[in-house]
């Protein structure tokens, strides 16, 4: 049985694949990719690309059916908190980045005086990103862009990408043959799209021109130039662990809800550290990424900028931490959660939508509006309502 299915499988990818051009091509007006390409290579010279730099970047591009493949086939995020963070935010990571820290202190500095960005949150970017520069990927930036420009699923986002990837050449920066990325089209260290390359790069070496591959100051000051395009604030905390209490109001542990860092004192939340919480004005919200019984954390203004730059919480939340380490903090409690597994959590989503909750996709991933739902079933069920499912839930639920 297992290799019938396999079999089924991989007839049904093939399928697909073969497919690929002529849906696009359906929705491209017929046109065939060679076609719809050079009517984009003639638009984008009359849109003032050079046709020098139009034919280096567009000539002989082919569709790459590949790409198409692992667009549709996408997976969703369902590791937990402690699960990706343990992993992500590894040992050699720590020690990788306090060296980088380190040894690029000059360049730190004077990012962070110009753009208010500091370099424990540069670094931990840098670290979930590419691995510190050593995972750029190996695709040909200008093919995958095209492809998807082509695709029906998103054309009018890529055909962007893609003038902007033209952008680029002229401009001088890049050559076509550096254009080297993830599948999706993805460029640098920091994994920018073209147009954030575009909009977002700074020269900080002097050098003329800005390349986010191979210069680590060209890098390192766009992301932060993006950052603070994305409302970071200079000189504020982003998250802190914390101790709670248990007879918190959990409704109140929402990232949609903000209290100044006084009224958290007054109900007994309390730092990890031996210092005191400030009971001042600075705004926080509470995140609980695994409810009650996982880590706490205070979430201030600046942790909604990672949400910004990836809107996943468990990244953005191991995103955070990680920096967080990186400026000193010990490790975090992971607390005694237990994580639903997958197919629980679709059982649950189901439930949830069956009850009129819009809990978008059911795919088992614990997003924000499956959190939103639970939250409030947990509060009609007389439950903590601490925003994460448990099995408690899914019981009575069902």
């Amino acid at each position: 049985m297992r290799r019938l299915f396999s079999r089924a499988a991989m007839i049904a990818a093939a399928s697909l694949l073969l497919a690929a051009p002529a849906a696009a091509q359906s929705c491209q007006g017929g046109k065939s990719f060679e076609a719809w390409l050079r009517d984009f290579k003639a638009q984008a010279i009359q849109s003032g690309i050079s046709p020098r730099a139009a034919s280096a970047a567009l000539d002989g591009l082919s569709f790459d059916r590949d790409v198409v493949r692992r667009d549709r086939a996408q997976g969703v995020f369902a590791q937990d908190f402690v699960q990706f963070s343990s992993r992500m935010v590894a040992r050699y990571r720590l020690e990788k980045g306090a060296a980088l820290i380190k040894k690029d202190a000059g360049i730190f500095r004077r990012v962070e005086q110009q753009f208010g960005v500091p370099a424990p949150v540069l670094v931990a970017f840098w670290g979930l990103e590419t691995d510190f520069g050593a995972n750029l990927g190996d695709s040909n930036t200008l093919r995958s862009v095209a492809t998807l420009a082509y695709d029906c699923r998103r054309p009018d986002m890529f055909r962007t990408e893609l003038m902007s990837a033209l952008r680029l050449v002229d401009r001088g920066d890049l050559s076509p043959q550096e254009m080297r990325g993830p599948w999706a089209g993805e460029l640098g260290q920091f994994q920018f799209l073209p147009s954030h390359y575009l909009n977002y790069g700074v020269d900080f070496d002097g050098d003329g021109h800005i390349n986010l591959i191979r210069s680590d100051a060209d890098a390192l000051a766009s992301a932060a130039n993006y950052l603070t395009s994305l409302g970071w604030r200079r000189g504020e905390p982003w998250l802190q662990e914390v101790r709670v209490p248990g007879n918190l109001p959990w409704q109140e542990a929402d990232l949609a809800i903000q209290h100044p860092r006084s009224y958290w004192v007054n109900l007994g939340v309390k730092p990890t550290g031996k210092a005191d919480l400030p009971a001042d004005n600075l705004p926080a919200s509470l995140l609980l990424p695994m409810g009650k019984d996982g880590p706490a954390f205070l979430a201030y203004p600046n942790f909604q900028v990672y949400l910004k730059w990836n809107q996943s919480l468990v990244y953005s939340t191991t995103a955070a931490y990680f920096a967080t380490r990186l400026a000193g903090a010990p490790p975090l409690d992971p607390g005694t959660a237990r994580h639903l597994s997958v197919a629980q959590v679709k059982t649950l989503q189901q439930e949830l939508a069956r009850r009129g909750h819009d809990v978008g996709k059911i795919d088992g991933v614990i997003g924000e509006g499956t959190r939103a739902a639970v939250k409030q079933e947990q509060i009609r069920l007389g439950l903590p309502a601490d925003s994460y499912p448990k099995a408690e839930l899914l019981q009575q639920l069902r």
